[in-house]
């Protein structure tokens, strides 16, 4: 999905997608593992708070979403405590959208 005036922030989180690639080869031998997480919008203060507090902006970005909501600051909170865990050993080098379906 591309936004008018968000070419800068959509290049950089695609560098990061490919950087976060490259560590995780480079430190593997390390046993250091690499994920890049790729929230959709979630209800925090992003974007002067938009989500989170623009009515009008949350329920448009809800009915954009197949889980109908937007998203909140623990769900991805519990997939970054799961990365962290040895449930997540096997988990590397992977771009882990947490968007609850946004924009499918």
């Amino acid at each position: 999905m591309t936004l008018p005036g968000s070419s800068v922030y959509g290049s950089i989180k695609g560098a990061i997608e490919i950087y976060s690639r490259y560590l995780a080869n480079e430190l593997g031998e390390r046993k250091i593992r690499v994920n890049a997480l790729a929230p959709g919008a979630i209800e925090t203060d992003f974007g002067g708070g938009r989500v989170r507090d623009n009515k009008e902006y949350n329920d448009m970005v809800a009915n954009r979403t197949a889980l109908g909501r937007v998203g909140l600051p623990d769900d991805i909170g519990k997939v970054v405590a799961f990365l962290c865990s040895d449930d997540a050993g096997w988990i590397n080098g992977q771009r882990i959208e947490v968007s609850g379906g946004q924009s499918l």
